[in-house]
């Protein structure tokens, strides 16, 4: 009899590729609100008749005023619940946002809107860098987005030629604020892992009034003595720039990522160029187009490179 043929092992399949998630529409809405809330800080901030820390003082102690109630009365198992570790991140979160503030404000008074609004979008490139300190190596198509994306802003904005101190202080502002922005970014989206965006947007903000107040303190700014004008533009600029913008933006970094949020509000770039120049005279270079265009790429690269 012939001999029985050995029995084979069935073939392999190659194991599917994991299907791409797509980015959650609300959340990419919600972001654009944002992104247009943020827009409204600059010029606002550069139209606003009180001293610069003050402006970022009363604008956290409003929010804290408005978001604290509401916390305190729908989530305040969530605020208990806060762990020690989740409770230390949202308190450097809130100290590094007040960096960001005291740093950023006063630029827009020493540069021009569109100058200061460039270099503190600087964050996402300041984002994987930290990132990378961190060991979290962030993918290639990301990293090429970022830069694309950056090289926009510079295009839009040009380079600031003018050899004035004052503007030059302004620019080194600016860029330090987009620095402690991308740590306030990074610490927010692992806070917001495990706490939910009332109970850590609440901590964050009343962290921030308080480093800002002694801010305010050490500098010897003013905090009161403004016309009825000023408190409604303050008040205006809480309501778009705070809750509308850092609100939402702290609400969507925890299914969209710091990469891509980072990264869109780049977009508040061109939005705060143009509002500025309707508003206070101060037009765009002739590039702003294709400037637009690159940070649109750029955010389009982002996007496809985290999924």
């Amino acid at each position: 009899m012939p001999a029985a043929r050995p029995a084979t092992a069935p073939a392999r399949t190659a194991p599917a590729a994991a299907p791409a998630h797509p980015l959650p529409v609300l959340d990419l809405a919600l972001l654009a609100v944002s992104i247009g809330g943020v827009s409204l800080s600059g010029p606002l901030i550069s139209a606003t008749a009180a001293p610069a820390l003050a402006i970022a003082f009363w604008r956290n102690v409003m929010s804290v005023g408005v978001l604290g109630p509401w916390t305190l009365l729908r989530h305040r198992a969530e605020l208990r619940g806060i762990g020690r570790r989740a409770l230390l991140l949202a308190i450097a979160a809130g100290a590094l946002l007040a960096v960001h503030f005291a740093l950023w404000t006063p630029s827009l008074r020493m540069t021009s809107v569109a100058s200061a609004t460039a270099l503190v979008t600087t964050c996402p490139l300041w984002t994987i860098l930290l990132m990378r300190l961190l060991g979290v190596r962030a993918p290639r198509l990301v990293r090429i987005g970022m830069c694309v994306a950056f090289a926009g802003v510079l295009v839009l904005t040009g380079v600031d030629l003018s050899l004035s101190p004052r503007a030059l202080l302004g620019d080194a502002l600016a860029l330090g604020a987009g620095l402690a922005q991308a740590g306030y970014m990074l610490l927010g989206a692992e806070v917001r892992r495990t706490v939910g965006t009332s109970a850590y947007t609440l901590v964050c903000y009343a962290t921030t009034a308080v480093g800002l107040l002694a801010a305010c303190l050490v500098a010897g700014t003013p905090l009161s003595g403004w016309p009825a004008g000023v408190w409604w533009q303050i008040a205006l600029l809480m309501v778009t720039a705070q809750l509308l913008g850092h609100s939402l933006s702290n609400r969507v970094v925890r299914t969209l990522g710091p990469s891509v949020t980072s990264t869109a509000l780049l977009l508040e770039t061109p939005g705060a160029t143009l509002i500025a120049a309707l508003w206070l005279g101060q037009w765009p270079p002739v590039a702003a187009l294709p400037a637009v265009v690159l940070i649109l790429l750029g955010l389009v690269l982002v996007a496809r490179g985290r999924r």
